[in-house]
């Protein structure tokens, strides 16, 4: 779509067919939807200014690119998005010349720029980064890592910051808004680079006050901080405003240096139930666009909320229970135990490293931390789980939401990683539960268990019915069934999938064991059912590679178990893609009808 000769008009009526557009997907598939409809007019602008083609469209989370995604020939199919085989929610250069870099998670975008900006100079081409970044994605010490090179590099590099009322303060009042729409203006642009030139030549009593005069107005202003790290600021500016938004982005384009631009926008624009700082509306389910309610709900209880409620239960007996969440309180089930507790339970915004390293002091002076986050996002935090908490033996539990396959949000998210990467550090201990009740069983055990220890859960519903389990005791597992044939051992939610799976057999008649520790094995256990089954298949919704199966054989080897075969239904070594989570599972063939066929055949 070239909108290079649309009018400022044509524009903002352009802006408002793609926020139908994008409420009207949304609302069928679900997806991300108040961050990208605050935003497209920004990307309206950035498309207008820059070349998509030429220039790299850098996106931070890029949850927020629907509209880039349909100024990039993809609007006919556009009603794909997040289904098995469409178009991705993110930006992914498989599927357009025009997405520059995959990314979904948060606070990469600036270092993208920075060394995007390298390559440019490097190959002496006329090219700019456009980096757009929410100000959620600000809270990352990675951006500042990112800004700090910048603004002593001087690469030219256009930071959009998109304010929607999420993290960033307000302006102070109509002075900094005054004052920050000139700073927008090509004059005041000419005019500081002049003064600043004059600078150089003058006696350094007169420069020092001239400086100093100039500290006191950017003091009024928002942008201080970029300042002093050496990068340009503009804004705050209307998101909203499409003029406004064209003239600053050529300024900042004709700047040839770093500069940020400040805007501010609200979040939902143009669809009035979801507008303002609003988590609900961030990430949704299928809904009715009129009322803006789900169009259909689960009956069964998410093991995230079983977690939520019951963590709520024993942090009111326990007055040493303690919690952090990055960002997503709701997402984790941790927003009434934040609510209820303000000074025991912490969401520390996009901050996941600092997260993890916080909660090793409360652990060493004597209380009971829960660090919960995704898997997906558990692995920005990977040196300070070793460093910070293994290395010192802490008794901290990592709760790990979203572990296994979790659907439309795609390659990006899946919580696949968790068990391999966790496995080889000392110290820690893994353990999983696989219903209602050996999630409770298992948070209870948690509480008097004062080493590292990391308990991974689905989201959605478990597979497996809820039933009474016995209570956990380290490194002991549970033999849920007795059989003849084979055994089935499953971890976590693979214990389900597992007892499904017997219940497509026809022939064959396993035992199923609930292994509860991958870390440390029931080796006790293991050698006794060696005697007895001589046929092992591994369920866990985890990689193969230094996953369970991978567990299970070391063991063997270490124990010189020669005659027991074992085979895996675990991932394959490769990334797995976005769709309706039983859609992708069939893709993968582990559906437990699919599963059956290959243990009967």
């Amino acid at each position: 779509m070239n909108i290079k000769e649309y009018s400022v008009d044509e524009l903002q009526e352009l802006s408002h067919k793609i926020r139908e557009k994008i409420l009207q997907t949304v609302s069928k598939n679900g997806g991300h939807l108040s961050s990208t409809l605050g935003a497209t007019d920004l990307i309206v602008a950035m498309h207008y200014v820059f070349d998509a083609k030429k220039d790299p469209f850098i996106f931070d989370v890029s949850h927020q690119a629907y509209a880039h995604k349909l100024l990039t020939n993809r609007w006919d199919s556009f009603d794909t998005l997040r289904q098995f085989g469409g178009i991705c929610g993110y930006t992914n250069p498989d599927e357009s010349e025009y997405d520059y870099y995959k990314a979904g998670h948060s606070s990469t975008s600036i270092s993208l720029a920075v060394g995007a900006a390298k390559a440019i100079k490097l190959k002496g081409e006329d090219r700019v980064p456009v980096a757009l970044i929410g100000d959620g994605s600000m809270s990352a010490g990675m951006v500042y890592e990112a800004l700090n090179e910048l603004g002593d590099r001087k690469y030219p590099v256009v930071i959009i910051l998109n304010d929607n009322e999420m993290s960033i303060a307000k302006p102070i009042g109509a002075i900094s808004r005054y004052l920050s729409k000139g700073m927008a203006s090509p004059f005041y642009q000419k005019f500081k680079s002049k003064i600043e030139s004059i600078l150089e030549l003058m006696p350094e009593s007169a420069t020092y006050m001239a400086k100093k005069l100039e500290e006191s107005f950017r003091l009024i202003t928002p942008g201080v901080l970029f300042e002093e790290l050496g990068i340009d600021y503009i804004g705050p500016i209307d998101g909203h405003d499409m003029g406004s938004l064209i003239e600053t982005l050529k300024v900042a384009k004709d700047l040839k240096r770093p500069v940020v631009i400040h805007t501010q926008t609200i979040k939902g624009k143009g669809y009035t139930i979801a507008e303002g700082p609003q988590e609900h509306w961030h990430g949704v389910g299928p809904f009715d666009i009129d009322s803006g309610k789900p169009l259909s709900k689960s009956t069964q209880k998410s093991a995230t909320a079983i977690y939520g409620e019951y963590l709520l239960e024993l942090a009111k007996k326990n007055k040493n229970i303690v919690g952090v969440t990055a960002a997503m309180p709701g997402g984790t089930g941790l927003t009434k135990l934040l609510e209820e507790f303000p000074d025991r339970f912490w969401d520390v915004a996009i901050a996941e490293q600092h997260a993890v390293t916080s909660m090793g002091p409360l652990a060493k002076e004597g209380f009971k931390p829960f660090c919960t986050i995704y898997s997906t996002f558990l692995q920005r935090g990977y040196d300070q789980i070793i460093h910070d908490i293994c290395l010192m033996d802490l008794g901290v539990v990592f709760a790990i939401d979203r572990a296994g396959i979790v659907g439309e949000d795609g390659e990006t998210h899946q919580g696949a990683f968790d068990i391999s990467y966790l496995r080889p550090i000392p110290n820690m201990h893994l353990a999983a539960p696989f219903n209602e009740d050996s999630f409770k069983k298992l948070l209870d055990f948690s509480i008097t268990f004062n080493r590292p220890l990391a308990i991974r859960y689905p989201r959605g519903a478990f597979i497996a019915d809820n039933f009474e389990v016995p209570k956990f005791e380290l490194g002991k597992s549970h033999l849920i069934e007795d059989g003849k044939d084979i055994l089935f051992i499953g971890y976590g939610n693979g214990v389900g999938r597992a007892i499904k799976t017997k219940g497509f057999l026809n022939k064959l008649n396993p035992a199923i064991l609930d292994l509860r520790f991958v870390k440390p094995l029931d080796e006790d256990m293991l050698k006794e059912l060696s005697k007895r089954y001589k046929k092992w298949y591994i369920f866990s919704d985890s990689v193969y590679m230094g996953g369970v199966a991978s567990a299970i054989l070391e063991f063997l080897e270490k124990e010189n178990i020669k005659d027991v075969e074992v085979e895996s239904f675990e991932y394959e070594d490769k990334f797995i893609t976005h769709g309706k989570t039983a859609v992708v599972e069939e893709s993968l063939g582990i559906l437990p009808e699919q599963i059956a066929k290959r243990v009967e055949n």
